[in-house]
């Protein structure tokens, strides 16, 4: 039987690659027309260069050479658009969203991983879900959170002023920023704590695993984007994850174990808040964040929710395992490019030491408006997103034909100059977030140089006229539309707070600002970030990574660290 199937398997996979290089040969449509690169191949076509670890020139240079649309090259020559032009990515996220959706490989591998969540839901359901979850991120919510995250924030200090006292040591800050990341999601979350931040402490498994999981992921991509939408319809879960045990794959197998922990520990949280739920507002009161986490806010919403809003057990448990990754991965990332940064601008570096200190001598912890109001801390963290976003690029599929229209004009093949294209149904179109925000049209020929300074006087015409469809200062870093990221408040907590305190702390397209700006203020304010003679590069993976050149796989961030 098992034979049998495998061949099935086999045979479908072998159909349906002949029915694409048929499509592909002999149905032309508008996308032939696209300019774009050479494709090096016709199995891979341009992916090798799209999504490779050191792609970073590969995208400036197919942005400066072919404009905001470009046509690359997927397996067996499929057509695809890589997108930057504002114009046609507002369509994309905004007026046409429901017709760019999410693709199916997105969506059942989402699923899989992290459960019914926000991130592996389409249509009525995702609408559903957001409008529940919207209010559960308020000012008002979150702002009650920012006594938890400068609680975890000077732990953090602490334990690095202990690995500083008798002077100047090499320390991995990215692994302290994201013990510290998933420490603060886990409190102001969900009212739990996942690591006490000593020194000597132990990672819990939960922490180690998102760290693995994006690598484990980039292992099986072929796989996840081209045969996983298919194979989640045979048979049923038990028998798939049979399936899984039986393949001689060890990459698999290590994407598994790390979905396990997650599925456990998210499954473990959420059982511990709906006991405690059970037992009254008095049991609640007694865990972490007293029931003010946005976990608790969420549940509380669901029982006073009408049935066709409420969310099943599956989705509640679903929030925290997207959430958790979403906002843990993508924080860290982010504070340690901030990090990363000021140790090559140590000028920027005193000027920001400066702001802080001053501020907190003169008020002690800084609530969020006067957060907020520090501005080069806000410059410092601006121009970070906007010439380093966690996340480069990510796909949507469009599920109709489709006219997209285009700021700026490109010229076909044909010579003729392009206003608009029509996109078949099922074409993917890979938002380039990285070069959105970088358009040399729009902020200018620097545009490439990071330069907080450009955010402390008023911003120029050309980028306050664009008309980039982010949600946040004129970038698409946390996207826009009903996909657009739901916890950018929250990250941008995070992010002020590690700028702006003593201590150190974030970013995620889910979890990016405020609690940044806490975590590296207070660091800041008490140390000083240099260079090591070890040479640092930034890996373009689905959220980049640092890591050392000669260092092997491994993802780290070692800087030297000093008291001031």
């Amino acid at each position: 039987m098992l034979s049998s199937i495998l061949k099935a398997i086999v045979l479908l996979s072998l159909f349906w690659t002949c029915w694409r290089i048929v499509c592909q040969r002999w149905f032309k449509t508008a996308l032939d027309n696209i300019p774009g690169p050479p494709s090096p191949s016709f199995l891979k076509g341009n992916f090798p260069q799209l999504f490779n670890i050191n792609g970073w020139d590969f995208h400036k240079d197919i942005a400066s050479k072919y404009g905001g649309v470009i046509k690359v090259k997927a397996l067996f020559g499929e057509n695809q658009l890589y997108v930057s032009d504002p114009k046609a990515l507002h369509h994309v996220l905004i007026k046409d969203q429901y017709i760019y959706e999410e693709t199916s490989a997105f969506i059942e591998g989402n699923r899989m991983m992290l459960g019914n969540g926000l991130v592996a839901t389409l249509g009525d359901r995702h609408r559903r879900q957001r409008k529940m979850l919207n209010p559960v991120f308020s000012n008002s919510n979150l702002r009650e959170m920012i006594p938890t995250i400068y609680s975890v924030a000077h732990r953090l200090r602490i334990s690095i002023s202990q690995q500083v006292i008798d002077g100047p040591q090499e320390i991995d800050l990215l692994s302290w920023m994201t013990r510290t990341a998933l420490e603060m999601v886990g409190q102001c979350g969900y009212g739990y704590s996942f690591d006490s931040l000593a020194a000597d402490a132990t990672p819990h498994p939960y922490s180690v695993s998102v760290k693995e999981l994006m690598p484990a992921i980039l292992r099986v991509l072929f796989v996840r984007s081209y045969l996983l939408a298919s194979a989640v319809k045979i048979g049923s879960p038990k028998f798939r994850r049979f399936m899984v045990n039986l393949l001689p794959w060890k990459d698999l197998h290590d994407l598994r174990d790390i979905v396990d922990t997650m599925y456990k520990t998210s499954v473990e949280i959420f059982e511990s808040k709906k006991r405690a739920m059970m037992d009254g507002d008095d049991a609640v009161a007694t865990q972490i964040g007293r029931g003010k986490d946005i976990l608790s806010t969420l549940m509380r919403a669901n029982m006073d929710a009408s049935n066709e809003d409420k969310l099943d057990e599956s989705e509640l448990i679903g929030q925290v395992s997207a959430f958790t990754f979403a906002a843990m991965d993508t924080t860290s990332n982010a504070l340690c490019r901030i990090l990363h940064l000021l140790t090559q601008h140590q000028d920027v570096q005193d000027r920001l030491r400066r702001e802080v200190t001053e501020a907190y001598a003169e008020r002690g912890n800084l609530n969020h408006d006067e957060l907020v109001a520090l501005p080069y801390l806000d410059a410092v963290c601006k121009e970070t997103l906007r010439l380093y976003p966690p996340v480069s690029f990510l796909f949507r599929t469009t599920r109709a034909n489709i006219v997209m229209p285009l700021s700026n004009s490109i010229k076909g093949l044909d010579g003729k100059e392009i206003n608009e294209i029509l996109i078949p149904k099922n074409t993917n179109v890979i938002m380039s977030i990285i070069e959105a925000n970088r358009h040399v049209e729009i902020w200018g020929p620097d545009c490439l140089e990071w330069i907080p300074e450009r955010w402390l006087s008023p911003l120029p015409s050309s980028v306050t006229d664009a008309r980039i469809p982010g949600i946040y200062s004129h970038m698409l870093t946390f996207l826009g539309g009903g996909r657009a990221c739901i916890g950018f408040k929250f990250s941008q907590l995070e992010l002020s707070s590690s700028l702006k305190s003593p201590a150190f702390p974030l970013l995620t397209i889910i979890t990016l600002i405020f609690p940044t700006e806490i975590v590296i203020s207070l660091l800041i304010r008490s140390f000083r970030f240099a260079p090591t003679k070890k040479e640092i590069f930034w890996r373009m993976s689905s959220i980049s990574t640092p890591s050392v050149l000669g260092g092997g796989d491994k993802s780290q961030l070692p800087l030297q660290v000093s008291r001031v």
